[in-house]
């Protein structure tokens, strides 16, 4: 399960993420700008939606722990670039 919380709404954005498994939970404190949410999700999409997706695609490649702990959604690219091509499929139809 992912559980997604907005902590600030000023640009960037914050986002308190918890992913809880079987096995336990992580946490991460997470950024994002509102043009970059505006861009990955065509408009369509609440941040926190956009961020959930992101996890899910995230958790699709590696384990929960090998996420980092702080960091803002532009830096996902830099390690699988085929993160924004990839996104739409983690959104839900909108």
């Amino acid at each position: 399960m992912i559980e997604v919380r907005l902590t600030r709404e000023a640009d960037p954005l914050e986002f308190e993420v918890v992913v809880r498994e079987a096995d336990g939970e992580s946490r991460h404190h997470v950024t994002m700008s509102r043009q970059l949410c505006e861009r990955l999700t065509a408009g369509r999409h609440a941040p926190e939606r956009c961020v959930e997706a992101a996890f899910r695609f995230l958790l699709d490649r590696e384990p929960k722990e090998s996420i980092l702990g702080r960091f803002d959604v532009a830096v996902i690219p830099r390690y699988f670039p085929e993160f924004e091509r990839e996104l739409s499929r983690y959104l839900p139809p909108s």
